[in-house]
């Protein structure tokens, strides 16, 4: 694939081109490379001092902390170092020198060091005098590519690899597992990738990641956009590819090695803490296919009647389309033809607004947020590039929206874009729409603003969820053809998100896996003649009147608890429920303050001979008698937890509902839930388990301690804080406990 071969010497650091085995960058190279690439009028300028201020800065990091010099190396790597120009040329100013060409992956040199020695520094070595990476794969003499192999031999294989990892960058020593170095941090200040291998499997990650952070790399789309396994295998005389050669092809080919380093890395907080994320397979695929559309697609005025440069990328719930975002727009402006264009991201809720401004910040480029319908036409009349967040299509009041008697004028004024009468705000042919959640019923709205606001417009939209046929052919109409899909099979595959575990559930809590609403109604009024049915559906004559009978939502409700007591609550793990209606929220929270406390009473009702009962002996019992012993058993957890809505807010609400719908209260009580329930400090804890929902929080809502949630899949970050017990035979911990939740997904 263009990369030169060294066989590492453990002896002798000139066969590796270095003069020491305390250096980790090949110096020599590095010089001789950066003479050849900066040039003035085609001619080599620099002399030895600039060459060894630029050298200088990639050796000696000032930061102390491993992740604080991947970044500043990064950094360097991507913008160059700026030294003092020459007198006469350019005004005097100052230059910068690149260590890598970036756009032109030919003018580098690659080289793979097998058996790459690095010695470990003074002072640091107790542990272990040097390390020796099985592969090295160095740009310009710069290590970008550490590998570790490890043979199908040893239990756990690629584990074992990431744990060698672990080790050379000092990891284990930084998280109190041992106590002396074991490595070499230098080696990894320019580390971009971190690759573990076991004879036909290989996994990736970056610096700082934990086995369950390393993936496959599943495809060998390249840079381009283009490339088929097919092609790539007949190259290899194969008739398939496997794991490995997937990754070495996909990943590692000098042009697609430079575009994930340059677009697809990125440094942001987690809990926290600092970590490099690197781009999963889906994303880069989608972003390499997208650029190559809005490169080689027509134009409306070209094709005569619709533009050919966007489409959809039909990714998952969970798998990371915020972050295929970001990178897509890194991507376009780095790309000469691309660059000018001025990105629009369009959403239709509030909160997801918020939640992808503050992710699109990570490309580094500043975020213009309307804040209403006439600051978004004047940032569209605006020419030339920018990167905007908006609402273009009339504005939805959030989960009040739709509620019987409830008019678009109650709705909180904040909330109401009402869009001006339709006018052409741009006509420019550089204006790339990004609409999240693109299958949505306002899809119409959305097309008919796009052809007369931005008639010239590519458009991309981004969809997880399945798109209904009417829907579907809608879909195409505004954005095209699909760019990519990935499916919510292969996302479980991946390990990207978690399967969903689905149990249909009646009031009374019988299971009735496959029942559609009619039979679970059928089922939940069965002890009832025909005459007193009839009563009850003439009553309850919609969906709303059922769905919010006090009656029925106090037997969801103490179903809801039951399952949460038994299987749940003893892994120290909360819930969230969905309801119906914002009146079915308030309603849930009352009705499930009511159901604990007589949980309570019934536990303290048990004799002492059940309230001492063993495990073995209690899962033989029925699941009532299940959750009354779980219930004493945690009876001062129980004593504490607490229940609380997440809704919108509406005018004509009740005065009573104003502390539920108060965005400030909202965001205390979303912290308060993603606290652990149990902590060995009572300050660290929280006993607020449930979080009761209509429409909010459904989408990127990251909440590892929510174990039981809407029916809906689950990003991998929705994991237990430690590892759950497993649940006594008889009981199925599933991750759906709420009744109202698994009919709204039927």
């Amino acid at each position: 694939m263009g990369w030169r071969h060294v066989k590492g010497d453990l002896d002798t650091p000139a066969a590796t081109s270095r003069t020491s085995f305390t250096e980790v960058i090949q110096e020599a190279t590095l010089r001789r490379r950066l003479h050849a690439l900066n040039l003035r009028d085609g001619q080599p300028w620099l002399d030895d001092e600039r060459l060894s201020q630029a050298v200088g800065a990639l050796t000696r990091m000032p930061a102390h902390r491993l992740m604080e010099a991947n970044r500043a190396a990064t950094e360097l790597l991507l913008g160059g170092i700026t030294v003092e120009g020459l007198p006469g040329w350019d005004g005097g100013r100052g230059q910068t020198l690149h260590y890598i060409d970036w756009q032109t992956p030919e003018r580098n040199e690659f080289t793979i060091v097998n058996q790459y020695r690095v010695d470990c520094p003074p002072g640091y070595n107790r542990g272990k005098a040097f390390i020796v990476p099985d592969l090295v794969l160095l740009v310009n003499g710069i290590p970008l590519v550490v590998v570790e192999c490890k043979s199908p031999n040893v239990p756990e294989p690629l584990a074992e690899a990431v744990d060698q990892l672990r080790r050379y960058t000092n990891q284990r020593r930084a998280s109190g597992e041992v106590d002396d170095n074991e490595g070499n941090e230098a080696l990894f200040h320019t580390n971009q990738l971190l690759v573990a291998t076991s004879f036909d499997e290989a996994r990736v990650g970056s610096v700082g990641a934990a086995f369950r952070h390393y993936a496959a790399w599943k495809t060998v789309v390249g840079a381009a956009g283009t490339g088929t396994e097919a092609n790539v295998a007949a190259s290899l005389g194969k008739a398939q590819l496997c794991e490995q050669e997937r990754l070495v092809a996909g990943l590692l080919a000098p042009a697609n090695l430079l575009d994930v380093v340059r677009h697809f890395t990125l440094f942001m907080t987690a809990d926290g803490q600092t970590v490099k994320a690197l781009c999963r397979y889906q994303q880069y695929r989608a972003v390499s296919r997208a650029i190559e559309r809005l490169r080689s697609g027509k134009t409306r005025l070209e094709d005569g009647e619709h533009d050919r440069r966007g489409g959809i990328v039909w990714h998952t719930q969970g798998s990371g389309k915020s972050l295929t975002m970001v990178f897509l727009i890194r991507k376009l402006r780095t790309d000469a033809q691309l660059r000018r264009f001025k990105v629009v991201v369009v959403t239709d809720r509030i909160d997801l607004e918020d939640q992808l401004s503050a992710t699109a910040a990570l490309t580094g480029e500043s975020v213009e947020l309307a804040t209403s319908a006439e600051a978004l036409r004047k940032l569209l009349r605006r020419k030339g590039p920018g990167l905007v967040f908006g609402m273009i299509q009339k504005q939805r009041g959030g989960d009040a929206a739709g509620e019987p008697g409830l008019k678009h004028s109650d709705l909180p004024k904040h909330e109401a874009r009402e869009p001006a009468p339709s006018e052409v705000l741009n006509e420019d042919e550089s204006i790339l729409v990004l609409v999240d959640e693109a299958h949505r019923s306002q899809a119409g709205d959305l097309q008919a603003a796009l052809q007369v606001g931005l008639p010239n417009c590519a458009r991309i939209g981004f969809t997880g969820t399945p798109i209904l046929m009417g829907d579907k052919k809608r879909t195409h109409e505004i954005f095209g053809e699909f760019i990519d899909r990935y499916t919510i099979r292969e996302a479980e595959a991946d390990g990207a998100i978690v399967p969903i575990l689905y149990e249909g559930r009646t009031a009374h809590g019988a299971v009735k896996d496959g029942a559609n609403l009619d039979e679970l109604f059928e089922d939940l009024f069965r002890e009832h003649t025909p005459e007193e049915l009839e009563a009850i559906r003439q009553k309850y004559a919609t969906k709303g009147q059922i769905f919010e009978a006090p009656d029925l939502i106090r037997d969801k409700a103490r179903d809801m608890l039951r399952h949460y007591v038994t299987n749940i609550q003893p892994n120290g793990l909360k819930a969230q429920v969905v309801a119906y209606s914002r009146l079915a929220v308030v309603r849930y929270v009352d009705a499930f303050a009511a159901a604990r406390d007589d949980m309570l009473n019934e536990a303290e009702a048990l004799s002492a001979e059940d309230k001492a009962m063993d495990d073995e002996t209690l899962c033989r019992l029925p699941p009532a008698v299940q959750a009354r012993v779980q219930a004493w058993r945690y009876r001062e957890t129980l004593r504490k937890i607490e229940f609380a809505p997440v809704i919108s807010g509406s005018n004509n609400d009740d005065p009573a509902w104003k502390q539920w719908t108060d965005g400030a209260a909202q965001e205390q009580r979303i912290k308060r839930f993603k606290r652990p329930l149990f902590h060995n400090d009572p300050a660290k804890a929280d006993p607020l388990a449930f979080l009761v929902v209509k429409s909010m929080l459904l989408t990127g809502f990251d909440a590892p301690i929510a174990w039981c949630s809407p029916a809906r899949p689950a990003p991998r970050s929705w994991r237990p804080l430690r590892a759950p017990r497993r649940p006594a035979p008889g009981n199925r911990a599933v991750r759906p406990c709420c009744a109202e939740a698994a009919i709204r997904r039927r």
